[in-house]
């Protein structure tokens, strides 16, 4: 198995690694660029023009390897059809620069799809001891056959996807900084898959799907660091939070591992929202202030920045495999309480210096 895993990984990470140019040529073809003379942002980091259309190489990736190395169950083909559809709205995004709105609605719609092919949160483990069942309330339907929708664990998976799929694509404004620690997050994640599966699906296929995402965001990662030469793009960073968020559903208890591992990324996303309501912005309209924004301010330079999320993530990663429950609550909250008291410092210090 172990040698499996090697094999799987590699041969991902060369088929996104040779499709990487292709894409590249693609985008600068189709005009799926940033120029920031033409399409201004205010979260970039950028200069010059940049290639988008970074989902490309990934989901060939992504599709390819599960077609060689994965069964082709229910599950596997609802999330190869509801990444397809993901990495359409990506280059439609890439092209036009999407209203975020309508990528909401979107998200929450691909999110359903890939529910509707029986992924769900049946229960989740309770950081204090037992799990939380959220299967006790469905209702049958007779539509094309009997299908069971489960209320509760349908609908926390949809929250759950469309939560991960925009928290995690916040987290790729800077050169490398994306793939780097979706590669690692996923990693662990096939590695923990073998402890306990709560799905119709063998743990061998997570894991195997793990170490497909795992290689598919590795083979890109060679061009996206500095000085990138293609962004992952909306496609790219939506698929990473996605994918991660089916990984952590696939595998009982991994929601609340997948919380730790990208604690970064999430408490940034969290203090976003709050800051940007707080300011009576849109908490859907990008701006200036993610937490690798601060990093920026403070002198960081961005293979630093990127280096930084990888590191984080590995420590947390391997932290994963020896805490339980109520550890990994209380290293949440403590990353949270560091993390919050970090930005407020920055905040203060801009406005003493301005």
């Amino acid at each position: 198995m172990f040698l499996t895993g090697i094999i799987i990984i590699l041969t991902t990470t060369a088929i996104s690694y040779l499709s990487t140019p292709i894409a590249i040529r693609i985008a600068n073809k189709f005009k799926l660029v940033t120029d920031i003379t033409q399409r201004s942002h205010p979260a970039h980091t950028h200069t010059g023009i940049i290639p988008r259309g970074g989902g490309i190489p990934i989901f060939i990736a992504l599709f390819v390897s599960s077609l060689i190395f994965l069964p082709m169950n229910q599950i596997v083909i609802g999330i190869l059809i509801a990444n397809a559809l993901l990495l359409m709205v990506g280059l439609w995004d890439d092209k036009y620069d999407v209203s975020p709105y309508k990528r909401f609605g979107l998200n929450l719609i691909i999110s359903v799809i890939l529910v509707m092919f029986g992924l769900g949160i049946p229960f989740i483990s309770n950081p204090f001891g037992g799990v939380i069942r959220l299967d006790l309330w469905k209702i049958s339907v007779d539509f094309f056959g009997g299908h069971t929708i489960w209320i509760l664990a349908d609908i926390l998976a949809i929250i759950w996807l469309t939560w991960t799929m925009n928290m995690v694509n916040w987290s790729k404004g800077v050169d490398g900084q994306l793939p780097g620690f979706v590669a690692i997050t996923a990693l662990f994640m096939g590695l923990l898959s073998q402890r306990f599966i709560a799905h119709d699906i063998q743990a061998q296929t997570v894991m195997y799907l793990s170490f497909i995402v795992a290689g598919a965001y590795l083979g890109f990662l060679p061009f996206n660091f500095y000085p990138q030469r293609i962004m992952p793009g909306y496609g790219g960073g939506a698929m990473a939070g996605f994918l991660l968020g089916i990984l952590s559903i696939l595998s009982f208890g991994k929601v609340g591992t997948a919380i730790l591992v990208l604690s970064i990324p999430t408490i940034d996303a969290i203090y976003t929202i709050m800051r940007r309501i707080h300011q009576k912005k849109s908490p859907f309209r990008a701006d200036w202030g993610h937490f690798h924004h601060r990093l920026i301010e403070i002198g960081w330079g961005k293979r630093r920045i990127a280096v930084f999320y990888w590191l984080i993530s590995f420590i947390l990663g391997v932290a994963s495999l020896f805490l339980g429950g109520i550890e990994k609550f209380f290293a949440f909250i403590t990353i949270a309480l560091v993390l919050f008291i970090f930005i407020i410092l920055i905040d203060r210090m801009k406005q003493i210096y301005r």
